[in-house]
């Protein structure tokens, strides 16, 4: 009788073991699931990223190679510059744009935007590239003479200036585009240009910029506030 009993518990202690070996089988099993389903996300993540960096740096090279062929010609005549880093095309010759401490535009500046706004319009609204782009920046800036609030009044009443004198030469076939695209951004003196010796160009600071922000600018802008937060 002793030796059943022994026999019995026994069978109880190896079917426990087993079942509590086939319950962490199962758990490991889990959790390695798991961990493949976290890291598979993760490589997605980092292919879709990969993708929206790509996608960035093929329209921002093409949409420059264009801008630069399409105004190659008229740019040393406006006294301006195209930028490859952002984008931008940047009047700078304060003189021609606005009378000191003005926000009316010159006449000079007039028929230099009647001769430029649409062709730079008709170029970004192309079939290529509208589906692209993400917002069109006029960009006022000014030099750091006066105080920050008088200068951001100041670029501010220019750049609604220059954007309401370009909205009257847009086409009533892109006028929504257009209008849902294109803002007006005053800077004041927060992007002052430096010489080589470090000290202040107040004539090249004094600027207005047209500047081109793509859709996949803006998922950038968005990974890279993401990780910051983290």
């Amino acid at each position: 009788m002793k030796k059943k009993h022994v026999e019995y518990e026994e069978k109880t202690e190896n079917a426990f073991a087993l079942s509590t070996g086939d319950l962490m089988a199962g758990l490991l099993f889990i959790f390695i699931l798991l961990l493949m389903g976290a890291l598979l996300q993760v490589q997605e993540k980092a292919e879709q990223d990969e993708e929206i960096v790509k996608e960035y740096d093929q329209t921002k090279t093409q949409l420059y190679i264009d801008l630069e062929k399409e105004f190659k010609d008229d740019l040393k005549v406006w006294n301006a510059v195209i930028d490859s880093t952002n984008l931008s095309i940047r009047f700078q010759e304060p003189s021609t744009l606005f009378a000191y401490g003005k926000a009316d535009l010159q006449e000079k500046f007039k028929i230099i935007l009647d001769d430029f706004f649409p062709r730079y319009l008709n170029l970004i609204s192309s079939d290529q590239y509208k589906d692209n782009i993400e917002e069109i920046r006029i960009e006022g800036h000014t030099d750091s003479k006066g105080s920050y609030e008088y200068n951001m009044e100041l670029s501010q009443n220019r750049t609604r200036s220059v954007l309401s004198y370009c909205l009257l030469m847009v086409q009533a076939n892109k006028r929504e585009w257009t209008k849902s695209r294109i803002t007006a951004n005053g800077l004041s003196s927060s992007h002052l240009i430096f010489n080589n010796n470090g000290t202040e160009n107040p004539e090249l600071s004094r600027r207005v910029e047209f500047r081109i922000r793509t859709n996949a600018e803006k998922q950038l802008e968005k990974m890279a506030d993401k990780r910051f937060r983290k």
